[in-house]
């Protein structure tokens, strides 16, 4: 019986490194295949984005277990336009997104509201090497209120937060490229009615902005974890050499799409924000839901 069964161990045992083996092949034939394609396509624009819509429901009526009835609903946009001249590479990303829940009961909601824009220049110098300037803008669309007292905390376009300096990029393809800027400043602006009795998102009492200097580290990968499966990954790190340059903040965002037919997929998305200045600790957002998608 030990026999049977340390035999069976070792089969499972072996299955499964094939089965491991054959998913990195996979993998490295992805990538290889989305580089290849990167790299024999013409000078010139090429565009493209998705257009989703998630929708979550439930409802309970006299249901012993509890549970509160809720719609909530999000839409979002993931649109690039890059541009290759010769020696020549210009990256651009506009990511959108805007949530609403309603809870039995209760107030609507906001679950999500940003605008982001990514823009990165290149120049090539060696190799998958360029010479770069990058800008980063990032912001919302509606009034934001503090979960406890109500108080109104934001509200359209404040904050704003900008980034931009020149740096050094690696860029394998579309889908891998990471950038470093040592040199690269911020700017935070808010309106000056958030100001009057307190900071906010970093910005000192009585001021409408606040400007630091310091390093930033922008990472994207892309990649088809199987057929109809797609994975992005998007990274933004940066210290103010000013103030407290051990305390790094972060950005990341992961969003992953799986595919249903041409207009449907299940999609999943995360970020998470570390930024002293303006939370001391993580805020994270998460969403996942069945999605109409359309591509442009």
């Amino acid at each position: 019986m030990k026999k049977i069964l340390l035999t069976v161990a070792l089969v499972l045992a072996f299955n499964g490194a094939l089965a491991q083996d054959a998913e990195k092949e996979n993998l490295k034939k992805n990538e290889a295949a989305a580089s290849r394609k990167t790299s024999d396509l013409p000078d010139g624009w090429k565009k493209g984005g998705t257009f989703s819509f998630l929708a979550n429901q439930a409802t309970f009526n006299n249901w012993l277990a509890g549970g509160q009835s809720n719609i909530s609903g999000n839409i979002g946009v993931n649109y690039d336009f890059n541009y290759k001249k010769n020696t020549w590479s210009w990256d651009n990303k506009v990511i959108a997104g805007y949530g609403l829940t309603k809870i039995k009961d209760a107030d609507v909601q906001k679950t999500d509201d940003r605008i982001e824009l990514n823009s990165l220049l290149g120049k090539k110098a060696f190799g998958y090497w360029y010479y770069s300037a990058f800008f980063n803008g990032r912001t919302q669309m509606d009034s934001g209120f503090d979960k406890d007292s109500g108080i109104k905390t934001s509200h359209f376009l404040s904050p704003t937060f900008l980034q931009f300096g020149p740096g050094m990029m690696w860029k394998k393809s579309d889908n891998l490229k990471f950038n470093f800027a040592p040199a690269t400043s911020k700017l935070i602006y808010v309106d000056k009615q958030f100001t009057v009795a307190s900071s906010s998102f970093g910005v000192d009492l009585g001021r409408t902005n606040r400007y630091e200097f310091g390093a930033a580290v922008n990472g994207y990968y892309k990649f088809n974890l199987m057929e109809n499966v797609s994975v992005e990954n998007i990274l933004n790190l940066y210290t103010n050499y000013l103030e407290d340059p051990q305390n790094v903040d972060l950005d990341y965002q992961l969003n992953v799409a799986m595919k249903i037919n041409k207009f449907l997929s299940t999609n999943f998305a995360f970020q998470t924000i570390y930024d002293d200045n303006s939370f001391r600790g993580f805020q994270t957002r998460q969403v996942i839901g069945l999605g109409l998608n359309y591509n442009f």
